[in-house]
């Protein structure tokens, strides 16, 4: 799914030590957007050294000229680049990419590729570059953002909240046979993906629609899976309608089966799914697959034996995080019915009083402290806490225990009915 084909590289991350102490970036650094084939010389070189194996041989460097003399090059990248001089030494590639917040569709920028050379680390680069970035994806109509980082604590300082981790599942063989006496009305078909590519990524879009906190590229980010054609897909059909995909790869008898995402519209899908899974069980030991961080497995079927091998840890484990760059702009959510004020202090994005009203079944925002707002004061948050809020993923009586804000007991229990709990499942890995 990413244009960065090594798999390290798809961290948002960077050394502990990449910003000053101060916070401060040196007086000499210029930041400027880089792209086509000026990336060889600047951000590429950074990325290598940062996520992959480096020096990069000659001919690598031949295949990514040609490719970007091409034009093929993803269009939906920013690159911004801190130069010493004339010396690349700092780099955050910002994704232009589409994300789902309870029910309503918004502009996202994925954080990625946050690189600093090590001579120049603690000059503040990345904390110049991030706020450049956000500014001007803000500014461009982007809403949110969100990041794999190689340590949570770090992209704290920058607002972003963490998310839960989607699921790493390993499905036993046995017993999986049992999902073949069950009837379902539906069909399954297997295809390269570079086949059907259309109907995986319409598909996307719809679960786009459906989930919270789903993410997509934009269809010229994404086809490269299409190019590559390494993968399996198997589709399911119901009425006519693709209800659930899952691509995957074979690793010869007897061993596992290794699937990426378990895609599906909900249980129709799931079980056909999982009836082409049993179709395997005398030919391979195991399933592999990811789940979204609120999926029950154990509740699948009796008798299921499974392995959860979902493991956090930074920096190539990392969950997920997010942040809210426009609190405008979340204007039109679904939410419950109920209206509080909240101060957001400490961001250069979305600091300043807000009401937000759900009382009409979706959220309207206006800047400054309603009177009678019937949530007995104003809550105090950072933009973590917001963000917590928005995903719903801390409930308001833990942002204190968090270090995130503080909430009256009539305020949280309002903000709890506008943001109730929600597990946002990112699914884009970037």
């Amino acid at each position: 799914m990413n244009t960065i084909p090594d798999p390290a590289g798809t961290q948002a991350a960077t050394s502990p030590a990449a910003t000053s102490k101060d916070g401060a970036a040196d007086p000499a650094t210029t930041i400027r957007r880089v792209s086509g084939t000026e990336l060889l010389t600047t951000a590429n070189p950074l990325w290598a050294y940062a996520f992959s194996s480096s020096p990069v041989p000659d001919e690598q460097v031949e295949r990514q000229r040609a490719e970007l003399e091409s034009g093929e090059a993803d269009d939906s990248r920013v690159n911004l680049v801190a130069f010493g001089g004339d010396e690349a030494e700092a780099v955050v590639a910002g994704i232009s990419m589409r994300h789902n917040v309870r029910g309503t569709v918004f502009p996202m920028v994925g954080i990625s590729g946050v690189a600093t050379h090590p001579k120049a680390r603690r000059r503040g680069h990345v904390r110049t570059l991030l706020t450049q970035m956000h500014e001007e994806m803000r500014d461009s109509g982007h809403v949110l953002s969100t990041l794999y980082p190689f340590r949570q604590s770090f992209y704290e300082r920058f607002g972003y909240v963490g998310f839960p981790k989607p699921r790493s599942i390993r499905l036993e063989a046995r017993g999986l046979e049992r999902m073949l006496r069950v009837e379902v009305p539906g069909e399954v078909s297997v295809h390269r993906i570079g086949e059907v590519f259309d109907d995986y990524y319409a598909l996307l879009e719809t679960l786009l629609r459906e989930r919270h906190g789903f993410s997509i590229f934009t269809r010229a980010g994404t086809v490269e899976v299409a190019k590559e054609n390494k993968h399996w897909i198997v589709l399911a059909r119901h009425e006519g309608e693709v209800v659930g995909a899952l691509l995957y790869r074979t690793n010869g008898f007897g061993n596992e089966l290794q699937g990426r995402q378990l895609l599906t519209r909900g249980p129709i899908g799931r079980t056909l799914l999982l009836q082409w899974l049993a179709r395997h069980h005398d030919q391979y030991s195991s399933f592999t697959f990811e789940l979204p961080p609120d999926e029950r497995p154990d509740l699948w079927y009796v008798d299921l034996a499974y392995d959860d091998e979902t493991k956090v840890s930074g920096p190539n484990h990392s969950a997920p995080m997010g942040r809210v760059l426009s609190v405008p702009g979340l204007a039109g959510i679904a939410t419950g019915a109920a209206r509080a004020t909240v101060e957001v202090v400490d961001d250069p994005f979305v600091a300043g009083t807000w009401t937000l009203d759900g009382r009409g079944g979706t959220l309207e925002v206006t800047p400054g402290s309603a009177g009678g707002n019937g949530s007995g004061g104003t809550a105090r948050l950072t933009s973590h806490g917001l963000a917590a809020l928005v995903y719903g993923v801390i409930d308001p009586a833990e942002l204190t225990l968090q270090g995130y804000g503080t909430v009256d007991a009539e305020t949280a229990q309002a903000l709890r009915t506008i943001f109730p709990p929600a597990a946002p499942y990112l699914f884009s890995g970037f």
